[in-house]
């Protein structure tokens, strides 16, 4: 791998700390609540698809899951939900804006390490108020030069982000869970992404074919990218 790097940038959710499987925990009460409607496969399908809908209103993000979560209880129900399950799926969101923070195994002594290399950035898409949150209560902020929360993660947006960071294609490394968000892109403007797989990814982040590319790279684990790197 090419060494010569000006910035390293890392995705956030699931990538430094865990995400996913607060909001599948999130669904799965959700589908509880509705039981009484429709299949619990059904009412998923549901809500993915009203928050597919909704990305270009709301983006990315818990407040936007949860208005998401309400439109969908108004849809399957015919409008006949009660105040109380909407209560329900009210506290629902509130829970989540409240999960504890868990940082993926190794990955502050690998930001410890790059941090005295390179330049670090945070690039990653969600809620600006509560990304921002999320990494002050990691304890990770100290290690990063910039943190960029991103209404998408295309081609354009990272070209982008290269402009205002001063950086080419060939300095800039991403580092991150989503092969659609993480890696495609870089690699079509010319940048090098290593993709650190998590155990559950959102059915909108998946992708159905293999990469095959120079500047692609694999992780097991955030460990690994310091024997990327040769350091």
């Amino acid at each position: 791998m090419n060494t010569k790097f000006k910035v390293i940038a890392f995705d956030a959710d699931d990538t430094l700390f865990v995400n996913e499987p607060y909001f599948d925990e999130a669904e799965e009460k959700f589908c509880a609540l509705l039981s009484d409607y429709l299949s619990k496969q059904s009412i998923s399908q549901a809500l993915f698809q009203t928050q597919i809908t909704n990305l270009p209103l709301y983006g990315y993000g818990i407040k936007g899951y949860i208005l998401s979560m309400v439109e969908t209880a108004y849809s399957i129900s015919n409008h006949t939900v009660s105040t109380k399950v909407m209560e329900k799926i009210i506290e629902i969101g509130k829970e989540l804006l409240q999960k504890p923070i868990v940082l993926l195994d190794g990955i502050e002594e690998t930001l410890q390490q790059l941090h005295q290399h390179y330049k670090l950035v945070v690039a990653t898409k969600g809620d600006l108020k509560d990304q921002h949150r999320k990494l002050h209560l990691s304890g990770l902020g100290p290690f990063f030069h910039h943190i960029e929360v991103m209404s998408e993660k295309e081609e354009l947006d990272y070209e982008k982000l290269l402009k205002r960071l001063e950086v080419e294609p060939h300095e800039f490394l991403m580092i991150g869970n989503s092969l659609k968000s993480d890696v495609l892109p870089v690699l079509n403007i010319g940048g090098t992404a290593v993709h650190v797989p998590f155990h559950t990814t959102w059915a909108h982040e998946r992708i159905d074919h293999e990469i095959i590319h120079n500047h692609f790279y694999t992780a097991e684990k955030a460990s690994d990218i310091i024997e990327l790197l040769d350091l």
